[in-house]
């Protein structure tokens, strides 16, 4: 059974996500990935690293998900909720469902991806429970904050 969030421990969770983002930085995109147990309880949390590691998985969704399952001895993370700063990937979203995760939180949409990852999240044959836009606009100005310094604008 996957533990059911109300809104304001949805929106503490992300403010601890996007605190947990910053250490991504100044290397790799400011995401944050946090995954809780059927309790409610933080088993694992994870930050971009592709380019510190120069890994292509290196996805905070992706390293959060290794963390939890080596501590559970299990792949399977049904029980288990995600709380992500942004929408995850197709890739990432295809590695959930995978792993049969019970839930997903997310911030800010990804606009480059369109509604294809929340689709893949949601398509028959799951029981994934999807959430997106908790604590959006604080999220898409981290991300936004990202991009423009790498681009030098002020």
């Amino acid at each position: 059974m996957v533990y059911t969030l109300n809104h304001a421990e949805m929106q503490d969770w992300m403010r601890y996500a996007l605190t947990l983002a910053q250490h991504a930085l100044p290397h790799d995109v400011p995401v944050g990935a946090v995954f809780l147990d059927a309790e409610g309880y933080r088993i694992a949390e994870g930050v971009n690293t592709r380019e510190k590691d120069k890994n292509p998985l290196g996805h905070a969704e992706l390293n959060a998900m290794l963390e939890v399952a080596e501590k559970q001895g299990d792949w399977r993370l049904s029980e288990c909720t995600l709380i992500v700063t942004l929408e995850p990937c197709a890739m990432c979203a295809n590695a959930l469902k995978q792993a049969r995760v019970g839930q997903v939180i997310f911030g800010a949409y990804d606009p480059t991806e369109g509604e294809a990852p929340s689709k893949v999240l949601q398509s028959e044959g799951g029981a994934l429970k999807v959430i997106g836009g908790i604590l959006e606009e604080e999220a898409k100005e981290a991300l936004q904050a990202y991009f423009k310094s790498k681009r030098g604008m002020p």
